[in-house]
């Protein structure tokens, strides 16, 4: 196994994880991508919404019963 200079410009973790946008080995300045730019990609998919999370929507009345709930307690606490 080849020796690491400190200070080298590009370490790699030992245990081989990829980039998980383009599977580049990453690079610990990054973690867990290769690069800035790689980062940055990521960072733009999620500031377009690209990425999203999936949602479940309530059934009919289930919000409004949560809300009064929320406001019935706040008025016992006052």
């Amino acid at each position: 196994m080849p020796s690491r200079e400190k200070g080298s410009m590009s370490e790699r973790p030992p245990d081989g994880r990829k980039c998980p946008l383009c599977g580049k080995p990453s690079d610990t300045r990054f973690r867990p991508f290769c690069s800035k730019r790689c980062a940055d990609l990521d960072l733009a998919h999620w500031l377009r919404g690209d990425y999203a999370v999936p949602a479940r929507e309530a059934p009919e009345g289930e919000e409004e019963t949560e809300a009064t709930a929320e406001d019935d307690k706040q008025q016992r606490e006052n």
